[in-house]
C-alpha cells in the first residue's frame, strides 16, 4: 500500500506544518505522489517572465492603507506681492472642501430677516408678536422713566423734585414720540404685485366687445349730368383737346425759347450719362462672364503655368525647358511693335504692354497701351490710344492705379485708370515742356516731402527730367543733362561745342532712390544722382553700341546686369569699371532682367527668337535654358518681365 500524500504549507512567521492526507479515487484506491505533484503544478498561475520575484518575507509584509480627509492638491504656502509695503504677504490657505454638488432651493428659514419680510408682505400676523411690543411692557418703561434716580430726603430736596417733574413731563413726551415712531416704522408693508405674471388680453378666451365709431366729414358737392354718347361726340372731343395741346405748345415756345433748348440739352446729357453708367454695368457683368468662359477653355493651361515640372528634367543636368502657355494679341495693334513690358504692383496678374515702333524710318501715326489679364488672354481689359507710338510705361508702386507713358514725339502722360482711359489726367504741352526726341524710359519716383507725386523720365535728346504732378499741371525740372567725357569739338562758327549723349533706357538703386544709372546710345552707363547733376558719380565704358536694357540684382544691390545692340550681356559690379562676366548671345540682346526670386538666375531676348535663361550658381558660362519663342525670320524679341509671385515669363515681339 503506498504511502499517504503529505502537505508542506508554510506559516507567515516561516514555521514549517506538514499535512498529511489522503484522497480515495473511484473505489477507495490511494493517489500516488506523482499524480498528486502534477495535479498541483496545473494549478500553478502563469506569470510573465520579467515579473520581479520576492521572497516569502516580503510577500508577508503587511502594508498598511490609510484614509485621510486631507486634499493633497490644494496649493501650499501661497502669496501674494503687495506694493505698498514692497514685500511678499501671506495669503491664507483655501477650504479644504470639494463641493460635488451644490443645488440652490427656494426655502428660507422663518427666522432670518428675508422670511420675516415676506410674512409682513402677504399680509399674515406671525410677526406681530415679535415686532410690535406689548402695552404692559410700554407702561412699564414709562414708570420705570417717571422713577427718581435717587430717593426721597427731607424737604430740601422738594425743589430739585419740582425741577425733576417739569423734566420729566418733558422727557415723557420725548419718549412717547420715541415710542409711535418705531411703530408706525413697524407696520406691515403692502403686498407687492408681481410684474411678470402677466397675461395679454388677447391671448384670454374673452372675446372683445366690437365698438363702432362714427365720424362726420363734409359731403363732396355733387351734380346731376345727363348726355348721350355718341360716335361724333366722342370724335369732336378728341379733335378738341388735340387743338388744346397744340395751342398750349405754342405758348410755351413763344415765352422761353432759350429755356427749351436748355431743357432739351440737359436731357439729352441725363440719357447720355444714364446710358453710360448702363454700359459699364453691362460691361462689367460680361467681362466677368468672358473671364469664366476663358477660364473653362483654358483651363490646362492654367493649372500649368502654377503647378507644372518638367518630367524630362530628371534625366538632364544642368538644362531647362520653357512651357509655352498664352498668346496675348490685339487686332489693332498686331503690326505694332511691343516696347515695354511692365506688370502691376499691387495684382499681379496684370500688366501693361506698350505698341510703338523700333523702326525709325517706319513709324505709326499713332500707338496704344494695353493692360492684359492672365484670367483673360482673349482681349484686354483696359485699352489706352495715343496720338503717338508709345514707346514705355511705368506703373506706380504705391497707387496701381496710375500709369505714365512716355511717347516717341517727347511728350509724357499720366492716366488714372479708376476715371478712364478716354482722357489723360496730365499731359506735356509746349516746345519747353517735353523732350526734344524720343522718350526711351519712365521711372516713377519716391513722394518729395510734400507729398507730391513725381516721375522721371530719360530721352534721346540728352536730358533726364524731372515731372511733379501739380494740381493742375506737370512741373518740369531737369536733372542732369548726359554729357559726354571726351574732347570739345569745334564748331562752325569756331566755338567749341560739347556734345551729348543720347538717353536709352534708365534703372534706381533699389535702396538709394537718389543713385540711378542711365544708357546711352555710345555704349556709356553713368551713374548719376538727383542731389546734383554737375558731376557723374562713375561712367562705366560698358559695349560698343547703344544699351538696351540694365537691371539691379533682386537680392544684391551692387551687382547689376547690361544688354547691347553689340550681342552681349554683361554682370557688373558697383564702383568697379570691369564686367565680373560677360555673355554673347550671337545677336542683338533687347532686354535683360533679375529673377525676383533667386540671385544667380537672369534672363536674356535676342533679336533672333530666343529666349535665354542663366543661372550663374549652376553654370557660369553658358545658359541653362535656350528657347526659341518665335521664327526668326518673321518676328524679332524686343521686351521681357518676371512675375514678381509666380514662376513665369512674358515676352513681347516686334509683331
Amino acid at each position: 500500500m503506498a504511502s499517504p500524500a503529505s502537505l508542506i504549507s508554510y506559516d507567515s512567521d516561516g514555521s514549517e506544518t506538514r499535512i498529511s492526507s489522503m484522497q480515495k479515487l473511484g473505489k477507495g484506491e490511494p493517489v500516488d505522489n506523482d499524480e498528486f505533484e502534477t495535479w498541483m503544478k496545473s494549478k500553478q498561475l502563469l506569470k510573465p517572465d520579467d515579473q520581479l520575484d520576492l521572497t516569502e518575507a516580503e510577500l508577508g509584509e503587511e502594508i498598511p492603507k490609510l484614509l485621510s480627509t486631507e486634499n493633497r492638491h490644494l496649493p501650499r504656502n501661497l502669496v501674494v506681492y503687495d506694493f505698498r509695503e514692497g514685500a511678499f504677504l501671506p495669503v491664507p490657505p483655501p477650504e479644504n472642501t470639494i463641493t460635488l454638488l451644490e443645488f440652490e432651493g427656494t426655502s428660507i428659514h422663518k427666522d432670518t430677516d428675508e422670511a420675516k419680510e415676506q410674512i409682513s408682505r402677504k399680509g399674515t400676523d406671525e410677526l406681530n408678536v415679535t415686532l410690535d411690543k406689548p402695552k404692559e411692557t410700554l407702561a412699564d418703561d414709562q414708570e420705570e422713566t417717571k422713577k427718581p434716580d435717587t430717593p426721597e430726603t427731607g424737604d430740601g430736596e422738594e425743589g430739585e423734585r419740582d425741577e425733576d417733574e417739569a423734566d420729566g413731563e418733558g422727557e415723557g413726551q420725548e419718549q412717547e414720540e420715541e415710542v409711535q415712531a418705531p411703530q408706525e416704522e413697524e407696520a406691515p408693508k403692502k403686498k407687492l404685485t408681481n410684474q411678470f405674471n402677466f397675461c395679454e388680453r388677447a391671448a384670454l378666451t374673452i372675446a372683445n366687445p366690437s365698438r363702432s365709431v362714427d365720424t362726420q366729414t363734409i359731403p363732396p358737392p355733387r351734380s346731376t349730368f345727363g348726355a348721350s354718347v355718341l360716335q361724333w361726340v366722342i370724335y369732336d372731343s378728341y379733335i378738341e383737346d388735340y387743338a388744346q395741346q397744340q395751342r398750349e405748345k405754342e405758348r410755351e415756345k413763344e415765352k422761353k425759347p432759350g429755356l427749351q433748348r436748355r431743357d432739351e440739352k440737359s436731357r439729352k446729357d441725363e440719357k447720355a450719362k444714364q446710358a453710360e453708367e448702363f454700359n459699364k454695368r453691362y460691361l462689367q457683368a460680361c467681362q466677368i462672364i468672358e473671364r469664366m468662359v476663358n477660364q473653362n477653355i483654358y483651363d490646362e493651361i492654367a493649372q500649368d503655368y502654377r503647378y507644372w515640372e518638367d518630367p524630362s528634367d530628371e534625366f538632364r543636368e544642368e538644362e531647362g525647358t520653357l512651357l509655352p502657355l498664352w498668346k496675348f494679341s490685339y487686332e489693332k495693334t498686331k503690326k505694332m511693335c511691343v516696347t515695354d513690358l511692365c506688370f502691376n504692383t499691387l495684382y499681379y496678374d496684370l500688366f501693361a504692354v506698350c505698341f510703338g515702333t523700333l523702326d525709325f524710318m517706319k513709324q505709326n501715326a499713332e500707338g496704344a497701351v494695353c493692360l492684359f489679364t492672365i484670367k483673360n488672354p482673349s482681349f484686354p481689359d483696359y485699352r489706352i490710344a495715343t496720338e503717338s507710338g508709345a514707346m514705355c510705361c511705368d506703373i506706380h508702386p504705391k497707387y496701381p492705379y496710375l500709369i505714365a507713358i512716355g511717347l516717341y514725339d517727347g511728350n509724357v502722360i499720366v492716366y488714372n485708370l479708376q476715371v478712364g482711359t478716354k482722357d489723360p489726367v496730365y499731359i506735356s504741352h509746349g516746345v519747353n515742356g517735353k523732350h526734344a526726341e524720343c522718350v526711351w524710359e519712365i521711372k516713377w519716383g519716391p513722394d518729395m516731402q510734400d507729398g507730391e507725386i513725381n516721375f522721371f523720365s530719360v530721352s534721346a535728346d540728352g536730358k533726364v527730367f524731372n515731372w511733379v504732378l501739380m494740381q493742375n499741371k506737370l512741373a518740369i525740372t531737369t536733372i542732369i543733362s548726359l554729357f559726354l567725357d571726351i574732347d570739345q569739338v569745334s564748331g562752325p562758327d569756331g566755338s567749341a561745342l560739347r556734345l551729348k549723349g543720347c538717353g536709352t533706357c534708365m534703372v534706381f538703386h533699389p535702396h538709394n532712390p537718389e543713385i540711378f544709372l542711365v544708357g546711352t546710345e555710345e555704349g556709356f552707363i553713368f551713374k548719376c544722382s538727383t542731389a546734383y547733376s554737375s558731376k557723374y558719380l562713375m561712367t562705366y565704358y560698358a559695349h560698343y553700341l547703344p544699351v538696351h536694357r540694365m537691371d539691379y540684382n533682386k537680392f544684391n544691390s551692387n551687382i547689376f546686369a547690361s544688354c547691347s545692340g553689340d550681342w552681349r550681356v554683361k554682370i557688373w559690379e558697383d564702383m568697379r569699371p570691369e564686367p565680373l562676366f560677360i555673355f554673347d548671345l550671337g545677336s542683338s540682346v533687347g532686354d535683360v532682367k533679375w529673377a525676383p526670386y533667386s540671385s544667380t538666375v537672369f534672363a536674356a531676348v535676342t533679336t533672333e527668337g530666343k529666349v535665354f535663361v542663366f543661372d550663374l550658381n549652376v553654370n557660369k558660362y553658358k545658359a541653362i535654358c535656350t528657347q526659341a519663342i518665335v521664327s526668326k525670320r518673321k518676328n524679332k524679341l524686343s521686351r521681357l518681365a518676371f512675375n514678381q509671385k509666380l514662376p513665369f515669363i512674358i515676352v513681347g515681339d516686334d509683331k
